[in-house]
């Protein structure tokens, strides 16, 4: 698959942002509740769309580096989320993934996760994904566990976020475990 990526889950779509999705995109990555769990600190409107623009360009470098994608449910092009695989290594991707707390425990983040790892494996070869995870975030913890991932250990002092270094918890799953 080339530019623009779409890839449809169960219940969510992935798809390539758009610079229309930044209010969507702002109730996320602006919303305490939801970057209290990430690798950086809420960010305001100008964060929003530089974000955005970063992630619409690089979406259109030769050889892409990453793969950041709105999440949408099936039938509403809306973003609720966002989910991305960063290549880093040989044939090594590092996953993260976000929803807008609105939207929390509906599954979505479960499905997100799950297509564009399954796309990773199946349309970009790779050979291993990983996900590091702050400690106290149960969900997340859940999602990848219930997706196959394989506990490795805990980073120390990994991210910087929310005024203070944390720790997280390293994940990862293999092309050779994963079922598609």
């Amino acid at each position: 698959m080339t530019y623009p990526i779409r890839i449809p889950g169960a219940s969510v779509t992935l798809r390539e942002f758009t610079r229309d999705d930044v209010d969507d995109v702002l109730a996320i990555i602006g919303d305490d509740k939801v970057t209290a769990s990430l690798s950086f600190d809420s960010r305001n409107r100008d964060q929003a769309v530089a974000m955005l623009e970063g992630a619409i360009e690089r979406a259109q470098q030769e050889p892409r580096t990453e793969f950041y994608l709105g999440v949408t449910k099936r039938d509403d092009d809306s973003v609720i989320g966002f989910a991305r695989i960063g290549l880093s290594g040989v044939q090594a991707g590092k996953l993260g993934y976000a929803i807008a707390a609105k939207e929390w425990g509906r599954g979505y983040a479960t499905d997100a996760a799950r297509t564009l790892v399954t796309y990773a494996f199946k349309e970009r070869g790779l050979h291993r994904v990983t996900a590091a995870i702050g400690p106290d975030n149960v969900a997340s913890i859940a999602v990848v566990q219930q997706l196959g991932f394989t506990r490795e250990g805990t980073l120390r002092d990994h991210v910087f976020t929310n005024g203070a270094w944390r720790d997280s918890v390293l994940f990862s799953v293999l092309a050779h475990e994963w079922s598609w």
